[in-house]
Order: C-alpha cells, then sequence, then structure tokens
C-alpha cells in the first residue's frame, strides 16, 4: 500500500469495527478529499458516517469535541495544516482539556489528521509544518508516521485512544517511496516495502520511537519525511549513522533517544519546520540532560529556515542530504 492507501484501510478498519467511529471534514465525502485518502468510504458506510463539512475548521473540531464528550470517535480532516490555526482555540481550550477539567468525567476521542510540510509546491498557505505549536499543549498526542506500515497502526491506535491526537501526514510520502532528494517514487521502503500492510486490524503504540537504521558512529533524530533524507546523508557520507524514527513526537519516547545518543555519543537533529522554537530545541534540551556527559561533540540541528515559506526556493528550504551530511561531517570531527 502507499500511505494514502494505507490510511483510508486504517479507517475502514475502524468505521466497520466501531459503530461509534464517524470521518468528516472538508470534501471527504463524495469526492473523496483533496488527496483521495477518504475515497469509497461514504460509498461503502454510508453519508452518516463519511460525510462532507462546511468550510470552517472551527466548525469541524468544535462539533467533534462535543461529538467525543457524547461517546462518538470523530476522526476529522483538516485539509491542509496550515488551515487548522481557526481551529487553535477549540483544539487547545476545549480539546486538550475536557478530562482535566472535567475530573474525568469526559473524555475526547478525537482524532484530527492533517498533510503537513511541502513537496506540492503549495507556497506559504499549504506546505507549513505546525507540529512543534501542538507539542506543547498539555492533554494532545502528536504524532506523524514515515511510511505505510506506521501510518495504518498509528492512526488506529490514535482513533481508539481516548485523548484527543493530532495526526500529521507528510504530503511527500503520501504517493510512494522516497529516495531523500526529490518527490519522484523511486526506490522501495527501507523498512516496510509497498504492500507489506496487513489489510486487516492492527495498532503500533503511539508513544514508541522505531529504530529505523540502526549505527554506531552518531544518532539521527528525524520524524517524517526527514527520515529518508537521513538516510540518503548516510548513505552518501558513508557515516554509519543510528536513524531514530520518532512516530510519536508527543509524548517522546525519551528512552530510545536517550539509549542511542549513550552509544554513539554524537547526536543530530532534523526537521522540516523552521529551526528557532522548533521541536529541534526541545530534543536539544532533553539530550544535553540526560546525556550530556556522554556527548562528544555538540548536538547538531539541520531544519528549514527562519522565514515565510518560500514558494519559489522550496527545494533550497527543506533540508536535504548535503545539508545533513555536512552536519554529520561537523560532529564527526568535532
Amino acid at each position: 500500500m502507499t500511505m494514502i492507501q494505507a490510511l483510508r484501510s486504517a479507517m475502514d478498519v475502524m468505521l466497520t469495527r466501531d459503530p461509534n467511529v464517524v470521518v468528516y471534514g472538508q470534501d471527504v465525502g463524495y469526492f473523496g478529499g483533496v488527496f483521495r485518502c477518504t475515497e469509497g468510504l461514504q460509498q461503502k458506510h454510508g453519508n452518516q458516517r463519511v460525510f462532507d463539512a462546511p468550510i470552517s475548521e472551527g466548525g469541524i473540531v468544535g462539533t467533534a469535541v462535543g461529538m467525543g464528550a457524547y461517546g462518538l470517535r470523530p476522526v476529522v480532516e483538516i485539509q491542509f495544516a496550515d488551515y487548522v490555526y481557526p481551529a487553535t482555540d477549540q483544539i487547545v481550550s476545549e480539546a486538550a482539556r475536557l478530562r482535566y477539567r472535567s475530573a474525568g468525567d469526559f473524555t475526547c476521542p478525537i482524532t484530527i489528521r492533517m498533510p503537513c510540510g511541502g513537496g506540492i509546491y503549495g507556497g506559504q498557505t499549504h506546505s507549513q509544518s505546525p507540529e512543534a505549536m501542538f507539542t506543547q499543549v498539555c492533554g494532545l498526542r502528536t504524532v506523524m508516521p514515515s511510511n505505510p506500515f506506521d501510518a495504518k497502526g498509528l492512526l488506529i491506535a490514535s482513533i481508539e485512544n481516548d485523548d484527543p491526537v493530532i495526526f500529521l501526514e507528510p504530503k511527500r510520502l503520501y504517493n510512494g517511496p522516497f529516495d531523500g532528494h526529490h518527490d519522484q517514487p523511486v526506490v522501495p521502503w527501507s523498512k516496510h516495502p509497498l504492500g507489506n500492510v496487513p489489510d486487516g486490524y492492527y495498532t503500533v503504540p503511539l508513544d514508541s520511537a522505531s529504530v529505523y537504521k540502526p549505527g554506531l558512529a552518531l544518532t539521527v533524530i528525524a520524524y517524517g519525511t526527514m527520515v529518508y533524507v537521513a538516510e540518503a546523508a548516510a548513505r552518501e557520507s558513508g557515516v554509519d549513522a543510528e536513524i531514530i524514527d520518532l512516530r510519536s513526537l508527543w509524548p517522546l519516547d525519551l528512552d530510545t533517544l536517550i539509549a542511542s545518543v549513550k552509544k554513539t555519543r554524537r547526536c543530530v537533529i532534523v526537521h522540516e519546520a523552521t529551526r528557532t522554537n522548533g521541536l529541534g530545541a526541545e530534543l536539544t534540551a532533553l539530550i544535553q540532560e540526560h546525556c550530556f556527559y556522554h556527548l562528544e561533540a555538540p548536538i547538531e540541528r539541520v531544519t528549514g529556515w527562519d522565514t515565510p515559506y518560500p514558494h519559489a526556493q522550496e527545494w533550497a528550504y527543506f533540508p536535504g542530504p548535503a545539508r545533513v551530511a555536512a552536519a554529520f561531517k561537523r560532529v564527526m570531527e568535532a
């Protein structure tokens, strides 16, 4: 399966298993979503279970909060992560806090799916990576898969979770394998080949990282598309890098990160979002706190620029293998 097919399969499985699951958002019903992730689900499960919503992100998430408190399990799609900001109050002030403010009397089992990142020349309003905004909100889980197998298992686990989950989907990985350089499907997935996704039910834990590639020279912490950029950098530089795919951005699998850095004694963090106050800053602080006496070089971050998203220079904006490999070189020579 491609990631799109895996996500669709996850929703299909849960719509079939649980009558409380509903799927809705802009164009997700008859049209099947702008990226076709929900294609065919309305025809199979009916327009009471899979349906379109008005162009109102605040309304989409606000109704989901009420549905979740009532006992349903809404899976809502924000058409692009860039569109989520009108729903920020509903996510932060309502969904994330409902369990706490009700002393556990109510939960908010909602999953908010949204495509993120660049790669489609979508410019400033279709290409943002807002994950750091959500990872600092207590009561939210934030997830970003890097491959079809994890995408399906993580989405099923998110739908079954009793707390709200922000489910970020890298657009560059939607339609096939990615070699770290460009958006064309040119090589097989390193870990989960296309098609190696079970048709039925399974889950991937929401709080576990994956050792995508074992190594001894340095630890690379990445997620989403940047896992493959890091792999390309390691391949081309010849550095024996251990690549950790976070999968769950919050809560973090800190034990896996610490064990890897204590083993390799060097660390590079890679993400597509802007550098300042990005998730890499928090990861750097945590590694510093827990691994200071094991480090043999400063921790490096390779990220997007601290600028509005540059439409005409999209591929220069992304961390690419050359930039990541240069960081590897600095860390290895420090």
